[in-house]
């Protein structure tokens, strides 16, 4: 499968014109067409719905359309990190984090790195933990910051000197905010907002117990600011770590521990028999030497 061809591909997908899609390559019509012919061919099923005003994608379509992406992201990347490879001074690192306030500890490191190589150029993904994994596995990130248990045949890790503390975020005016923290009990019946992580990987049906079966979940996402503001409207409650929402001063929200006290660890992660770039291992160095 030729890239130049994924690419001509990814131009259709996107102006949804094989017309559009010519002009914005520089190509002819009649090519075009050809080369998304044979691009069917080749991978042996039908790509587009080709109507009367606009092309759209057909299922197998959309599942070419996110692979490509990353095919030519990576191939890219690779290029990039291959005309820099021995360059220390310069250079891209790509880290993914699921959401935690252990991202300061990572900012302090940068920023120190950044006084001896400010040309190194960092770029961050933000996602649950199984979509950091995901690019993790892909090649697609250099490092990621996850709050999981990990597998030792697949990762290389390090754990951060912190925890992520368990709570519920709510409003100010709830019934819940006038106790200190929140037992099982009392928010077995609330209605709640949840990361569908946390239900996927039942990660806190140990403290929850029996009411874990049985919670009321009105919605669920994957990253917490969103759903933080639709507590703030009265929508319900959410589980969350503590220091991710900010609930200081005349914020109409506030966070409240979840009794018995429930931690989870935080670890940077990397694949396991990685070769670093010269900047990612200078990256690695500083989060090491700066947590020592």
């Amino acid at each position: 499968m030729d890239i130049r061809i994924l690419k001509y591909f990814l131009a259709v997908a996107q102006e949804e014109s094989i017309t559009r899609a010519a002009e914005v390559l520089h190509t002819s019509q009649p090519n075009l067409s050809r080369q998304l012919t044979e691009l069917e061919e080749e991978v042996g099923t039908k790509l587009f719905e080709r109507g009367s005003r606009k092309i759209t994608l057909t299922e197998e379509g959309m599942f070419l359309c996110k692979r490509a992406k990353e095919i030519i992201e990576l191939l890219e990347r690779t290029e990039s990190d291959l005309s820099s490879f021995n360059e220390i001074t310069s250079g891209d690192v790509y880290i993914g984090a699921a959401e935690t306030h252990a991202m300061r500890l990572i900012a302090h490191a940068i920023q120190s790195l950044r006084e001896i190589y400010p040309q190194i150029l960092y770029h961050f993904f933000s996602g649950s933990t199984v979509e950091v994994k995901e690019q993790l596995d892909k090649g697609l990130l250099d490092f990621g910051i996850l709050v999981d248990q990990l597998d030792p045949q697949k990762y290389d890790y390090f754990r951060l000197p912190v925890n992520d503390t368990w709570g519920v975020l709510m409003r100010r005016d709830s019934p819940l905010a006038k106790l200190e923290a929140i037992r099982p009990d009392d928010i077995r019946d609330k209605p709640l907002l949840c990361a569908q992580q946390m239900l996927d990987a039942n990660e806190i049906s140990g403290w929850l117990g029996e009411a874990f079966k049985n919670l009321n979940v009105v919605t669920t996402f994957n990253l917490i600011t969103t759903p933080a503001m639709m507590v703030e409207e009265g929508l319900g409650y959410t589980f969350t770590f503590d220091k991710l929402v900010n609930t200081t001063g005349d914020c109409n929200l506030c966070f409240r521990p979840l009794e018995p006290k429930f931690e989870t660890g935080l670890y940077l992660v990397w694949k396991k028999y990685q070769i670093f770039t010269k900047p990612a291992k200078a990256f690695l160095q500083q989060v090491q030497q700066s947590l020592s």
